[in-house]
This record gives C-alpha cells, sequence and structure tokens, in this order.
C-alpha cells in the first residue's frame, strides 16, 4: 500500500505545482496587460481632451488696446481661457501635432484674436498685395475665424484668416455669396521653428462685425486651421461640422462666443 499512496502523493503535488504555476503566469501576463489599458487610456484620454472640446468659450474684457506682438504676448492674454483642438472636420483623427489653441479678448472698440498653432510643416504663399492680402489664402496654411455676431440671420457671417507668413484675408459672407470686407485689421506673426508653433494675433474693429456692439449678446463662432498645399490637406475644427467633405461653411454647427462685461458695469 505504500508505493500507490507515494505516487498518490506526488501527483498530488505536481497538480498543486501546477496550479501554482498556472497562478503565478496569469499574474505575469496581467501585469503587461494592465500596464497595456493604462497606456492605452492616458493616450484615448489625451486625444478625447483634443477631440471634444467645449461648445462655448469667453472672451474676457480688456480695459485698454492690446499692442500685438505674437512673439511676445501681452499680459491681458493670459486671463482669455483657451479652446483648443487637434481634430478634422468630423471630429476624427485627432493629432496633437497639429494643435490649435484660440483665446478671444475684446476691448470698447476691437476684437482680439490669438492662435498657437503646433505644425508638422509649413505651406504659404510668396506673394500678395501690398497691404499683405491674399486671396484664395485658404489655399496653404491658415488659421480661420468664421464670426456671426446676429445669430438670426443664419447664413450670414464673418470670416478671417491669418497665414504663418502674416498674409491674410477677410470676407463678408452672406445668403448672396462672399465680399471683401475691408474690416482694417492688423495683425502680428511668429513662427518658431524649432518648437514647430506658429503664432498669430489678431485686432478686428468691432465697427466691421456690428454696428451696434452688445456684450450681453451671444455671438457664434468657429475657428478653423488648414495645413497643406495638395491633397489630401489637414483640415482642422474646433466644432466639428460632420460633412462628408471638407466645409467650414455650416453655421449651424458654430460654437458659443460668449463676452465678460468690464469691471463696474
Amino acid at each position: 500500500m505504500l508505493t500507490p499512496l507515494l505516487e498518490l502523493s506526488r501527483y498530488c503535488c505536481q497538480i498543486d505545482f501546477l496550479r501554482y504555476a498556472g497562478a503565478v503566469l496569469r499574474q505575469l501576463l496581467i501585469v503587461p496587460l494592465l500596464l497595456g489599458a493604462l497606456l492605452m487610456m492616458s493616450e484615448t484620454g489625451q486625444a478625447i481632451s483634443c477631440a471634444a472640446p467645449d461648445a462655448e468659450m469667453v472672451a474676457p474684457y480688456a480695459p485698454h488696446a492690446i499692442k500685438l506682438d505674437a512673439a511676445h504676448p501681452a499680459a491681458e492674454w493670459q486671463t482669455a481661457g483657451p479652446v483648443s483642438f487637434c481634430s478634422d472636420w468630423q471630429g476624427k483623427n485627432p493629432d496633437t501635432e497639429r494643435e490649435t489653441q484660440v483665446r478671444v479678448l475684446w476691448s470698447r472698440d476691437t476684437l482680439y484674436l490669438r492662435y498657437e498653432c503646433r505644425y508638422r510643416e509649413l505651406y504659404v504663399f510668396d506673394d500678395a498685395e501690398a497691404n499683405g492680402r491674399r486671396d484664395h489664402l485658404w489655399d496653404r496654411d491658415v488659421a480661420e475665424a468664421f464670426l456671426q455676431p446676429t445669430p438670426s440671420v443664419a447664413r450670414s457671417y464673418k470670416e478671417f484668416e491669418v497665414a504663418p507668413n502674416g498674409m491674410w484675408i477677410d470676407l463678408d459672407i452672406s445668403p448672396s455669396g462672399l465680399a471683401d470686407l475691408k474690416s482694417g485689421l492688423t495683425r502680428s506673426v511668429h513662427v518658431d521653428a524649432q518648437r514647430k508653433i506658429w503664432t498669430a494675433e489678431l485686432a478686428i474693429p468691432l465697427r466691421c462685425l456690428t454696428p451696434h456692439f452688445d456684450p450681453n449678446r451671444v455671438w457664434r463662432a468657429n475657428f478653423y486651421r488648414v495645413e497643406g498645399k495638395a491633397e489630401p490637406r489637414q483640415y482642422l475644427a474646433w466644432q466639428p461640422t460632420h460633412t462628408l467633405q471638407p466645409n467650414f461653411h455650416v453655421p449651424e454647427a458654430f460654437g458659443a462666443l460668449r463676452f465678460e462685461r468690464s469691471a463696474g458695469e
């Protein structure tokens, strides 16, 4: 009877060893899986934060005129919380190396915009009018703002574009088509080639946007980026338009732009 008992004991030990080894192996496999999952969650969280921005931005009040200097921004810009985006016009394919941050300020007579644009490559025109205006500027790299001071006029809004080299265009969009806005905007641009960030600041007279500016009125707005000179190009949007083909002219997709009142009002 001793021999069968010894064999049974060895068999039981082998089973226990296999069970123990299996448990250890499972733990060893779980660790990298958990690490991989955490890494994916981190990456996904970063993408989501860039791909699903808030649908509203707030423009603080600036009590005096701001000197435009894209390379050395005025202190007032720190009061303006940025909106960020890096996904395409459909809200897909986020690319943090093309992230755009937009800030807005306003004073009694001026709307200020500041763009900080990460880029992979730069493509710009080398010719423009004497004042820097360039028709069809959108056929190269640009940052764009579509502003709708009167949302009740559904198909009417203003379009502003600026390129990394300072070229610009402004347009008045209406149901009858588009026309030169002749806004009298001024701008400053700066390219940091080492960090691959180009920056632009715009000062737009409020009188070209609305005859009677009311800071209590909520505007509609959207912000965009275009990068590249030949298809497939990159078409990035703050608020996705969700069109089948790239199309920024979708005012029903615009977000909200609110204005903080000045102190004492």
